[in-house]
């Protein structure tokens, strides 16, 4: 199944695992990047909400970046290499 997603979300993890892992990577790295990403997706649900309470179309702004960002996050946090997830975090 891991596989299938990986093929899935190659256009997202290739850019991301092109390198080699920083030098302050650490485990828990990837579970912070995973809880980040989850806040975010809550933080786009939340702007869901009020794009449909306020029915303002300039609130679909905030939804589609908190969207991407959870989403991408996410993504290299529970199928990424270690490289993607060092390059999420930051090499330095």
């Amino acid at each position: 199944m891991k596989q299938t997603l990986r093929k899935l979300f190659s256009p997202i993890l290739t850019p991301l695992e092109s390198g080699e892992v920083g030098p302050s990577y650490k485990p828990s790295h990837r579970t912070i990047l995973n809880v980040v990403g989850s806040l975010f997706l809550f933080l786009s649900a939340l702007s869901l909400a009020a794009l449909l309470f306020t029915e303002q179309l300039g609130a679909l702004i905030p939804v589609l970046a908190f969207l991407g960002i959870g989403g991408v996050s996410l993504i290299a946090g529970t199928l990424g290499s270690d490289v993607a997830v060092s390059k999420m975090w930051g090499n330095r």
